[in-house]
């Protein structure tokens, strides 16, 4: 398990071990010109028959570095001496996936409608999750926009999203959080993915979002992200919603996003070839994971 933070996550260790992986090694403070000799040591320490018993997980803070750490440990396999890599930085790759998952069943389930053609509000949108549900919601077909409290930041974050992660395939556009209250007015689905205890949508602007159908919120310390939204709501009808949106709290997303992530360290260790893992594959296995317990 690399990480180019100091410590390694106890939560992706305890995800590692349930998921059925025998042993956790940690690596901390990684250097990502450090990939390509760590991947080579692990992949050569054993026959190509028990290279399956070798999993890579990478994890660390920074949304675009483990994805570059993602492909050149790719790069760095010698086949037939390959071994399954899964990058999941902060969780954000797998909590974004379940939040965009549920976003996208209540949809479908409470307004017969899906992701595609949406307006998309990403408030707090320029943190790692935030990135990344914006980057698999417009890869669905929805009009995002990435909010932070300073427009440059945004529209940097946004061109991220678009050159790095969607391969320039889609547009997210930036917004600062002063204009919000013009932005809300169109706006059919809202990511609260800021800072904890940060309320990023007042019980006032839900009041005047003519179109709101969904609203998100991947905080679980109080104060809510969103106004009316606990953690523990799972398509609860927003108190004060004058156009009927419904709320999904941090532990439902928290639910979908640990099934994610636990289905896909047990793929690795069940594959007879070697997987590449990252949002997009977060994303589905989280749809499937919706789908099965409908």
């Amino acid at each position: 398990m690399l990480t180019t933070a100091k410590n390694l996550s106890p939560f992706d260790v305890n995800m590692a071990m349930d998921a059925g992986w025998v042993t956790a090694i940690p690596y901390i403070n990684v250097e990502p010109s450090e990939v390509q000799g760590l991947v080579q040591d692990a992949i050569f320490s054993r026959s190509t028959k028990n290279l399956k018993r070798t999993g890579i997980f990478i994890g660390g803070r920074d949304t675009k570095q483990a994805m570059d750490m993602l492909k050149t440990a790719k790069r760095s396999m010698v086949p037939p001496f390959e071994v399954s890599v899964f990058a999941d930085p902060s969780g954000a790759f797998t909590t974004a996936a379940g939040m965009v998952a549920a976003v996208e069943n209540e949809l479908v389930t409470k307004f017969n409608t899906s992701l595609e053609g949406k307006t998309i509000l990403a408030l707090g949108g320029t943190g790692p999750v935030g990135q990344v549900a914006a980057v698999i919601a417009a890869q669905a077909g929805a009009k995002v926009r990435i909010i932070g409290r300073q427009l440059e930041k945004a529209q940097s974050i946004a061109d991220l999203c678009n050159n790095e992660f969607g391969d320039g395939q889609i547009t997210i556009e930036a917004g600062a959080d002063a204009d919000k209250a013009e932005y809300i007015k169109t706006a059919d689905v809202v990511f609260a993915t800021g800072a904890a205890g940060i309320e990023l949508l007042s019980a006032e602007l839900i009041a005047s979002a003519p179109m709101l159908k969904v609203a998100a919120d991947v905080n679980a310390v109080p104060p809510a992200g969103i106004a009316g939204v606990d953690a523990f709501h799972n398509g609860t009808p927003i108190a004060g919603s004058t156009s009927g949106a419904v709320g999904i709290g941090a532990l439902a997303i928290g639910n979908i996003k640990y099934q994610a992530q636990n289905l896909l360290l047990k793929s690795m260790i069940n594959t007879d070839k070697p997987l590449y893992l990252h949002f997009e594959h977060a994303f589905s296995v989280a749809r499937d994971s919706i789908k099965s317990k409908a």
